[in-house]
């Protein structure tokens, strides 16, 4: 049984570790959470999302959906798609998780990009159990989120400014993502691919439909060019 002195010890070590992400999420999460409250949902709405999906990007993307029509095909494959990159962190993160008994699960449900980075990257000092410094650090960030979203959505109403132009924050987003992006890869290669798929698949499927034939698109190239890809990182 694990000692409250050991419990308390890989909290603050986790804490530590995650208060760059608490600035970052509680910002993101604020917007996030202004950004329902514009679309006419209550603060219990980015709550019991920043709970349940604790997503992201994908939670800027389900308030779009939740005004849309139903479509839950779509959602789903949208959905994972946006999300599918969680599947090699879980793959990398078999070994880590091993031996954490009733954690697991919930470090599973809670690994988001930032989570992952931490967890898997940290040398953990042999004195703090690694096991509860994990589920700290994903507690913690998904606490941080959580909390962002709420006060977002609490204070959204009240802004002594107009808040009508706040849906442009998802479009911001994914640009300044795509920006680093760009400035963090000399090749350009996923940059132009992306681009190029979503202005072919815009030009065939509408507006309306591009989406999921965007990343279908990317996807079956990213596949299909690596080999070529770690021929050429090789030499």
């Amino acid at each position: 049984m694990t000692q409250p002195n050991t419990r308390r010890a890989a909290l603050r070590f986790a804490l530590r570790q995650t208060l760059p992400i608490l600035t970052g999420f509680l910002f993101i999460g604020l917007g996030y959470g202004v950004y329902m409250n514009v679309l006419g949902f209550s603060f219990w709405y980015p709550l019991f999302m920043g709970a349940l999906i604790f997503g992201g990007s994908l939670e800027f993307v389900a308030a779009t959906l939740l005004l849309s029509p139903f479509a839950p095909i779509q959602t789903f494959l949208l959905a994972l798609m946006i999300q599918a990159r969680h599947v090699f962190y879980g793959l990398s993160m078999f070994e880590k998780y091993g031996g954490t008994g009733w954690k697991k699960p919930y470090l599973i449900f809670g690994m988001c990009d930032e989570s992952f980075a931490i967890n898997y990257t940290t040398k953990v000092p042999p004195d703090i159990d690694a096991g509860w410094f994990m589920f700290f650090v994903t507690l913690l960030n998904h606490i941080y989120w959580i909390t962002g979203a709420t006060l977002g959505g609490l204070v959204g109403g009240s802004l002594p400014f107009n808040t009508d132009g706040i849906s442009f924050v998802m479009t911001a987003m994914f640009v300044v993502i795509f920006i680093e992006q760009w400035m963090n890869d000399p090749q350009h290669y996923t940059a132009v691919l992306g681009l190029g798929a979503a202005s072919l698949c815009l030009a065939v499927c509408g507006r309306d439909a591009f989406m999921i034939p965007t990343m279908l698109v990317i996807l079956v190239v990213c596949l299909l060019s690596r080999p070529y890809l770690e021929r050429r990182a090789a030499q």
